[in-house]
């Protein structure tokens, strides 16, 4: 297995197993594609094991009003079959020990359990817009006072639904 950048060439690849890690939705496949086509600035990693991608993680700007406050990490998804294997374990660990992000305070909204393992704790302040109790909502090295409502970028609200139980998206 090899860890590395996103690169164009793998973007269709991506998309694909965006897709069967998340069956029942194409939020996350059409987030990333719309991320790509808008040119958001984006931190990307992809496992790939003989020449398939079979894991995926990304993190795009979080905003305080225009100023940004921090890094969302969504989505992360690992392919069907290499599920239970670590692999999404150890991208995760790798890309938090990359430069863009490793000092950086990070926001997830996902699997309170997995994500705890590596650092994160539950977000009191900001609130993500994406879910009404912040139940699932997890942040890293948030420093964070005021109460404020994060921002994503616009994509995360055009590129369709989001899945409506957050707990079960930690692929």
């Amino acid at each position: 297995m090899k860890i590395r950048k996103l690169t164009e060439e793998n973007r269709a690849k991506v998309y694909a197993l965006l897709r069967q890690a998340f069956p029942r939705s194409d939020y996350e496949a059409n987030l990333v594609q719309a991320l790509h086509e808008h040119g958001i600035p984006l931190h990307e990693w992809i496992c790939i094991h003989t020449n398939k991608v079979v894991a995926y993680l990304a993190f795009s700007n979080a905003y305080h009003g225009n100023t940004v406050c921090g890094l969302h990490l969504a989505p992360m998804a690992v392919a069907p079959d290499f599920q239970k294997q670590g692999i999404g374990s150890e991208l995760l660990r790798f890309a938090l020990r990359q430069e863009p992000i490793r000092d950086q305070t990070l926001f997830v909204l996902g699997a309170t359990r997995f994500y705890k393992r590596f650092g994160f704790d539950p977000c009191r302040v900001p609130v993500c817009p994406l879910t009404t109790d912040n139940a699932h909502f997890l942040c890293l090295r948030n420093s964070a006072t005021d109460n404020f409502v994060v921002g994503y970028e616009a994509e995360f609200r055009t590129a369709g639904k989001p899945p409506k139980n957050p707990k079960n998206q930690r692929r």
